[in-house]
């Protein structure tokens, strides 16, 4: 899965490996996790289908909270969950936060009664990875202090969440886009600098981990604390002398040109942008334009069929709507681009799908895919006005259309890249932070 489920399987899935794992999570996954860690068909070398080992499996511990205090009422709290933008959501992710500190302290207790001096070595809040809502783990801290027994690190993070739309973005959107986000643009400086728990959250942290460039600068700016890169999400692991799942490098062998744009369809995405760079590319030939996903409603999707149209290029689009993940990494092995046109998110998980799958990326250099796409493996361009946005897209897509030589090397340099941002690597970074807190 992608998004923050995938995002948090992947560190505590790892993790395992090294430690002990208490999760505190909510509920709308527990059939899946327990699956997860009950499971032993298909073992293959000691492994699950789900990849875990034995060891794994027994040092996995999941403490579930529900969101409301009915299913009915927690279902309706995980669908303001989704409608991402929804305000409301963070009044009940914060009463959600109260009732697991009080999971974490029983989890803390019942570990020091059982082993006296060897309790739980670390505290991490993990995710979701926004910086509006940084969880109360540090409320622990403050009462240990009070009862004269030794703090327990904390960790948080990779976060986002902080930087803002550049103006010449919002104007399009319409009146009531354009005033939503100078409102949340000025939240985000707010929230940062005077919510008394994101405050308090960032001074009691022992390690803070940003997700992109701008969240470290955020808080370095109006805290003067380091803040240590880490993408929220990475790379499936590469084995020395094989490629993961992939046997060769992307291409089309029935003479089309290929570009994929994932993504929900919504503003922030800018898929309508995507068409009018597509428009623009009238003059090659046998270029595709293949668009997974849809909007939230029936009618957004609509619209962007309607978009279609009216630039004429809706016999270049092929419009696959809502696909299971395996087939999309299929499309992303049969794709020449991967067309990546959102202008505020963290680091996105297809970004790095597409990089495992050898598919050279054309983007924004912005948020927490701008430091991982380079001239290596792709093209990206400032973010500075839509129609700026759409001339430099097509010219590099041009440019990639007509050097089918450096789009190769593009593919084969995704090896690299992907070894560089693999799960391993990250997870162990954060295992050398754990350590490095616990001994001192």
């Amino acid at each position: 899965m992608g998004s923050e489920q995938g995002m948090a399987w992947n560190f505590i899935s790892r993790l395992s490996e090294y430690c002990e794992v208490f999760v505190i999570t909510e509920s709308e996954y527990k059939d899946n996790n327990l699956n997860a860690i009950s499971s032993g068909l298909g073992i293959q070398n000691g492994r699950n289908e789900y990849g875990l080992t034995r060891e794994q499996r027994d040092n996995i511990h999941f403490h579930f909270v529900d969101a409301g205090e009915t299913e009915e009422a927690s279902a309706k709290i995980r669908q303001k969950c989704w409608n991402q933008g929804t305000w409301s959501f963070y009044y009940y992710y914060a009463k959600w936060q109260r009732k697991a500190l009080a999971v974490a302290e029983q989890i803390i207790q019942s570990q020091e009664t059982a082993n006296p001096g060897n309790g739980i070595d670390v505290m991490h809040q993990l995710n979701m990875a926004g910086f509006r809502e940084p969880g109360m783990l540090y409320l622990i801290n403050n009462q240990r202090k009070r009862q004269g027994k030794p703090v327990i690190p904390l960790v948080w993070g990779p976060m986002a969440g902080y930087g803002s739309i550049p103006f010449s973005f919002m104007l399009p959107g319409g009146v009531k886009f354009t005033l939503f986000y100078l409102v949340k643009n000025c939240l985000n400086e707010l929230q940062l600098l005077l919510h008394p728990r994101v405050r308090t959250m960032i001074k009691s942290s022992d390690k803070l981990l940003g997700a992109t460039p701008e969240m470290c600068h955020g808080i370095k700016k109006y805290y003067g604390k380091e803040v240590e890169h880490l993408n929220e999400t990475g790379c499936a692991d590469v084995a020395d002398d094989t490629l993961y799942n992939i046997e060769a490098a992307p291409k089309a062998d029935d003479g089309k040109f290929r570009i994929l744009w994932v993504g929900r369809f919504m503003y922030t995405k800018q898929l309508e942008l995507a068409l009018q760079t597509i428009a623009r590319l009238s003059e090659l030939k046998d270029v595709e334009f293949h668009i997974v996903g849809k909007s939230f409603t029936d009618e957004g999707t609509e619209e962007m069929h309607k978009k279609a149209e009216e630039l004429g290029i809706s016999h270049q689009c092929i419009w696959h709507g809502q696909i299971p993940n395996t087939e999309v990494q299929a499309l992303m092995r049969s794709s020449s681009i991967f067309f990546f046109t959102s202008i505020f998110e963290a680091t996105s998980t297809v970004i790095l799908e597409a990089i495992q799958n050898r598919l050279p990326i054309v983007c924004f250099d912005r948020c927490g895919f701008g430091p991982i796409v380079d001239e290596s493996i792709g093209i990206k361009i400032s973010c500075k006005s839509p129609s700026q946005a759409v001339k430099h897209f097509s010219d590099a897509i041009k440019h990639l259309y007509n050097n089918r030589d450096e789009l190769t090397k593009m593919s084969s340099n995704c090896v690299s890249k992907q070894r560089q941002l693999a799960w391993t690597s990250k997870i162990n970074r954060l295992v050398q932070i754990y350590k490095q807190l616990k001994a001192d």
